[in-house]
């Protein structure tokens, strides 16, 4: 499909060229790097590295990691037979917004006092201009940096609302991406947009309605909020449209003097759920299993693209989730599917469910084929360890919650290795030491009813697990283990009160 319309070029000439200015070496990209070598001990012969970012897809929806999944995935399964599974990783939150913020930036999302922002399609970036982030510690060690896909971190300037008939300041090009192509936020949130750098691809001169009336189960199927729409963005069409652009980044990044970094944040399986029609009854799990095999495949469209341009032995392939899947115990039981494998929660929970996520790794050659890894990962720990693996360091103002584990990647021993983590939903907060969780409030903190339980007299004001003996969470061991509630009581508001959780600076 050309989406380069008539109406396309007519729009743009209205508007001027800024995204050029933005990656001058003068602009504020380039500003308050907080003690970074900005690639002074740069290491010879980088690897590409690609992060396939799947959009609530649960720990029990890959076949590597859930041998009864209903969803065939051959292609994200290859990946895991080439590279390493790490079966004890968490996104830095258990929805979108933290999530996608404590990946790029490497800090936890509860940290930004702009935290409420970045919600939607017409809200102010989160992201600080001058923040590190994996983009621009990888531009300043020479790469080139592209993002395609699901935004969902704000795109205005601070305290203004998005105006997408102007160009865009403070976006993904303002904070370390060359090349971004993508949409604001979610498929379900408006406006339904796509974005080249930091402009439109077509006017917002439409609108379109809720897709159904939300019931109960509000995400549910084919729904999506009603809202502007520009004339070359249709729903049904976005998960391949962003494959393919993906593959154009590729094409055009292979084989050049510099390596590239490309971050595929997909729309799906986020509802609404619109697989094309040549994957509708190719899962068990209906047309969410349906997208999560139309997602292999587009994982698959960037794999024969590596393959195509000889580059596959010189890349450092990733893919996750942002969060759980949105999956409830009526669609567990309708389709005897457990897309959060045996986790407890679902997306939005402080139980494993919401944040537990499958993450994959490959680089032929370097990372051990076919391994498993047990080693505690929050995906904020990116930062660290791509400067690790470039030969840059972070400063004290930079990645908060970010602990390199590139040893363990390369499967050698670390010392930098994580061995806390914490999480948040608007509830409160839990705090992971080895094997031993402790949530401070009763309920799941999200999606699952309850959300909250006010404690009565004699009973526990919070939740301990052992993960390791009880990973699905079914005993809570509060009251007959008062010391570690107050052990891990006291180190959490020892974090919550320091500026990072990173012990090197």
């Amino acid at each position: 499909m050309n989406l380069l319309s008539n109406t396309r070029r007519s729009f743009l000439k209205s508007i001027c060229l800024t995204t050029a200015a933005a990656a001058l070496p003068g602009s504020a990209l380039y500003a308050a790097k907080k003690g970074r070598n900005r690639g002074k001990n740069r290491k010879a012969g980088l690897p590409n590295i690609v992060f396939l970012f799947a959009d609530d897809l649960g720990y029990g929806d890959v076949g590597a990691f859930n041998p009864d999944s209903k969803n065939p995935t051959p292609n994200i399964d290859s990946i895991a037979a080439k590279g390493i599974r790490f079966t004890d990783a968490h996104s830095a939150g258990s929805t979108c917004v933290p999530s996608r913020y404590g990946l790029i930036t490497g800090q936890y999302l509860w940290r930004n006092k702009l935290r409420q922002a970045g919600n939607g399609g017409y809200a102010d970036c989160i992201i600080e201009k001058d923040r590190t982030t994996i983009a621009s510690l990888l531009k300043d060690n020479g790469y080139r940096t592209g993002c395609v896909g699901k935004w969902h971190l704000g795109l205005g300037a601070r305290g203004e609302k998005t105006d997408y008939t102007k160009p865009i300041t403070h976006g993904p090009n303002q904070i370390g991406f060359d090349y971004f192509f993508g949409m604001p936020a979610s498929l379900d949130i408006p406006p339904y947009v796509y974005i080249e750098n930091d402009r439109p691809t077509a006017p917002l001169d439409g609108t379109i309605g809720d897709s159904e009336t939300p019931g109960a189960r509000w995400a549910a199927g084919k729904f999506w909020r009603g809202g502007p729409i520009a004339s070359d963005f249709h729903h049904d069409e976005v998960l391949d449209t962003f494959a393919g652009k993906a593959v154009d980044f590729i094409n055009d990044s292979a084989g050049k003097s510099k390596p590239f970094f490309l971050y595929l944040p997909f729309t799906a399986p986020h509802t609404p759920w619109m697989p094309a029609k040549k994957y509708i009854g190719t899962s068990g799990a209906g047309e969410y299993g349906d997208f999560v095999a139309h997602v292999d495949a587009c994982v698959g469209r960037v794999l024969n693209a590596l393959d195509k341009n000889k580059v596959t032995g010189d890349t450092l392939i990733f893919f996750a989730s942002d969060n759980g899947a949105f999956w409830i115990d009526e669609e567990i039981a309708q389709y005897d599917h457990r897309a959060n494998g045996k986790l407890r929660g679902q997306k939005g929970d402080i139980w494993e469910g919401g944040h537990h996520m499958p993450l994959i790794a490959s680089w032929p050659g370097k990372v051990p084929q076919g391994e498993t890894s047990d080693q505690m990962i929050c995906f904020t720990d990116m930062l660290a360890t791509f400067a690790a693996l470039t030969g840059d360091t972070l400063g004290a103002g930079t990645g908060a919650d970010s602990f390199s584990f590139l040893p363990i990647l390369l499967g050698k021993e670390s010392k930098t290795a994580r061995n806390i983590m914490i999480h948040q939903t608007g509830t409160g907060y839990a705090i992971r030491q080895d094997d031993w969780k402790l949530i401070t409030f009763l309920g799941s903190g999200g999606f699952t009813k309850p959300k909250k339980v006010e404690p009565k007299p004699g009973d526990p004001k919070g939740q301990l697990y052992n993960l390791r003996k009880d990973p699905a969470e079914t005993k809570n061991l509060y009251l007959s283990n008062p010391e570690m509630v107050n052990q891990l009581t006291k180190r959490l508001n020892k974090y919550l009160q320091q500026d990072r959780t990173r012990p090197d600076v």
